[in-house]
């Protein structure tokens, strides 16, 4: 495995190494040593979840408050995926920034994001698998999140605006100021 580090801190890009032969493909997704080892501390997942999305599903920008923060390490089993982080940390250098990955059942790749980020999804084909396995577990009421189309934030999701499907929920989130104080 191939381990990048991005611009944000702890948020690393994961890139399996192939093995491939005439009866297929095998790669490795998961390393708890070498993961920990990038990281500079222990990591231990306590949930994994799984979503299938339709074309244009847009899942996000999500977190989990205070003592319910999770780290997450997502991938895409099935599908494409534009995935976008926020870092909601106060102290941080990058703080109020987003990144953007293509994920895919083509590239293989997974994304550790660490605690204190909100994170969406936008599904870019059918039938899209996207898993991830979370270091804490999920508490409704410590649930938050910010508006996709947060006008601080910027963010490009380059798909049509009109095609996107959106839950009520998720059209409700506040912006980033109102969570950001």
């Amino acid at each position: 495995m191939n381990i990048i580090k991005t611009k944000f801190k702890d948020c690393l890009l994961i890139e399996p190494s192939f093995f491939d032969d005439s009866r297929g493909l095998f790669f490795e997704t998961f390393k708890k040593n070498q993961l920990e080892s990038a990281l500079g501390f222990a990591i231990e997942f306590v949930q994994e979840n799984t979503s299938i999305s339709k074309k244009g599903v847009l899942r996000g920008l999500h977190f989990q408050k205070n003592t319910a923060a999770q780290a997450k390490l997502v991938t895409v089993q099935q599908g494409e995926v534009l995935d976008v982080v926020v870092d909601l940390r106060p102290k941080s250098e990058t703080f109020k920034q987003h990144l953007k990955f293509i994920l895919s059942d083509k590239n293989h790749n997974s994304l550790f994001i660490p605690k204190g980020m909100a994170h969406g999804f936008l599904a870019l084909t059918d039938n899209t698998v996207f898993n991830y396995k979370c270091d804490n577990y999920y508490n409704p009421q410590m649930e938050a999140g910010i508006i996709f189309n947060d006008s601080d934030l910027e963010i490009e999701w380059d798909y049509p605006i009109n095609d996107l499907i959106i839950s009520k929920k998720d059209l409700l989130l506040p912006s980033l100021k109102s969570v950001i104080k």
